[in-house]
């Protein structure tokens, strides 16, 4: 059991890591055609709007906050004034808004994938996986608030900091951290690393894209001149 706890949490992260950049720099390399998020608009609209935006908002939401609330080292808190306590409260409360209107918008588009038959006929395994993944990592997440509800004292909170800051600093012992975490943490952080290993396979690597229209903000103006 212990070697399987480390290597979940302190080996498994670089392999998930590794999967998610080479494997997505060889399917852009060799796959570009496939490249792409394989709207199906055209088949039918339903609560695409509503349900897209919604998801779109709630996920960016909860991958910028964990990432800020993770990888924020535990000094710059304290030097902010910022107890541990009232830090894992504002990670609650944004993490409860941001899942709840990630999840809504999630069920939205699955009922509406479900609820036509062209939508279903349409939906490939890898749609299926990726949607069904993302739901059951959100609702661990969601369901690990009420564990945090219990102990407000923000202990585990900084456990799980610690291993993340471990982690991407490529320090030894990070696994050693979350060792005596809730089980319900443990599922969540392996269902969201996971979530990086089907990344380069599915539909999710035109979020690699959406980050690069970020560059057009920065383009100079393209001059149109009449005859």
């Amino acid at each position: 059991m212990d070697y399987m706890h480390h290597f979940l949490f302190g080996i498994y992260p670089y392999i998930a890591l590794a999967i998610f950049l080479l494997g997505s720099l060889i399917r852009f390399d060799r796959e570009q055609y496939s490249w792409k998020s394989e709207s199906t608009q055209v088949l039918h609209r339903g609560q695409l709007r509503a349900g897209s935006i919604m998801f779109h908002v709630g996920i960016i939401g909860l991958f910028f906050g964990h990432a800020a609330g993770l990888l924020t080292p535990v000094a710059v808190w304290d030097w902010l004034g910022v107890g541990h306590g009232a830090k894992q409260v504002f990670a609650m409360v944004a993490g409860g808004v941001m899942g709840l209107l990630c999840l809504a918008g999630i069920v939205l588009l699955l009922a509406r994938r479900w609820s036509n038959e062209r939508l279903r006929n349409a939906t490939t395994f890898k749609d299926k996986v990726v949607l069904l993944w993302i739901l059951a990592t959100l609702l661990l997440g969601l369901s690990s608030i009420w564990v945090s509800a219990s102990h407000l004292d923000g202990h585990t909170m900084v456990t799980l900091m610690n291993w993340a800051q471990y982690i991407v600093t490529f320090r030894a012992g990070a696994s050693n951290f979350i060792d005596g975490a809730p089980l319900l943490f443990k599922l969540h952080l392996f269902m969201g690393m996971s979530l990086f290993v089907i990344f380069p396979f599915t539909r999710l690597v035109h979020v690699w894209s959406g980050f690069g229209a970020l560059t057009y903000l920065g383009r100079a103006y393209q001059l149109v001149r009449s005859r």
